[in-house]
């Protein structure tokens, strides 16, 4: 709802101002503009970005303008199912959650967390990771730099989209220049005619500065922002989950090692300690 808010304010406040100043809307409808300026961003991305790359911008794209996200909500999620697998390892050992770890999928005790579940790269990395810890003993030092280092690659493969995004954004006064520069062009094949049309060729020409400029700064660098903006979010959920693993292999209890992921949650979503112990106890119970 805020970026369709976003959105509203910048189309009402860019366009409403140029009527304000007298300009017609009417003007600003240049189709062959906007196939040149469109199309040469959009190929230009596909050319650009692997397959991959332009699905997970779909992707994102289609979260970003969907159903908000309760950040509070998946935070207490993820506190929680952390706080009950460790409590299954203190009390039965590591064997006591392998049928979960290996099938998430239809694992009945994820089932029970449906935001967490639902986020596979979240639910793999901390199936995958409590996998790791039945292998074999490692040391906290040595699990926290396994971690840090899969965090740092899966946050460069979340941002790809964001920085597609980026790349195209920055281009587009770029095309929107192109598209200015043909309609000069075609300007100076009709300078033979009548002042009234040539000055229709011109600014045509114009719309397509314009455009770009527009297409850059009011859509494009925003986007781009707010996909980095919630993958940075999910990074968060995953260093909670590192925090909350390394001190369990230190030693530390279930509830003191969920607390050390507590403690990075941003203030946001931060849940205090008291809050954080009383879900836990009603989820026990």
């Amino acid at each position: 709802m805020q970026k369709l808010l976003g959105l509203g304010i910048i189309i009402i406040c860019v366009f409403g101002g140029f009527v304000l100043a007298s300009g017609r809307l009417i003007a600003l409808w240049q189709p062959a503009e906007l196939i040149i300026i469109f199309g040469a961003g959009m190929g230009a991305m596909v050319l650009a970005h692997p397959k991959t790359v332009l699905i997970d911008l779909k992707n994102q794209l289609a979260d970003l303008f969907g159903k908000k996200t309760d950040r509070n909500a998946t935070m207490k999620e993820l506190l929680s199912v952390m706080h009950a697998l460790l409590e299954m390892v203190r009390k039965q050992g590591m064997k006591a959650i392998d049928e979960h770890v290996e099938s998430w999928q239809q694992s009945s005790f994820f089932l029970q967390y449906p935001k967490v579940h639902s986020d596979p790269v979240l639910i793999q990395f901390i199936t995958d990771n409590f996998r790791m810890l039945s292998m074999g003993k490692i040391t906290a030092h040595e699990l926290e730099n396994i971690l840090e280092q899969e965090i740092i690659a899966l946050e460069e493969d979340l941002l790809k989209p964001s920085e597609a995004m980026h790349t195209t954004g920055e281009a587009m006064p770029g095309f929107g220049i192109l598209a200015a520069v043909m309609g000069i062009i075609i300007t100076m094949s009709k300078l033979d005619g009548p002042l009234m049309a040539i000055g229709l060729h011109v600014g045509a020409a114009l719309v397509g500065t314009f455009i770009g400029i527009f297409m850059c700064y009011c859509l494009f660098e925003p986007l781009s922002n707010a996909l980095a903006t919630k993958v940075s979010h999910k990074i968060k959920l995953l260093e909670c989950v590192k925090s909350i693993m390394v001190s369990h292999v230190s030693g530390k209890s279930p509830i003191l090692a969920v607390d050390a992921g507590r403690k990075l949650i941003d203030r946001e979503a931060k849940p205090s300690f008291i809050e954080m112990e009383k879900w836990l106890t009603d989820k026990a119970a």
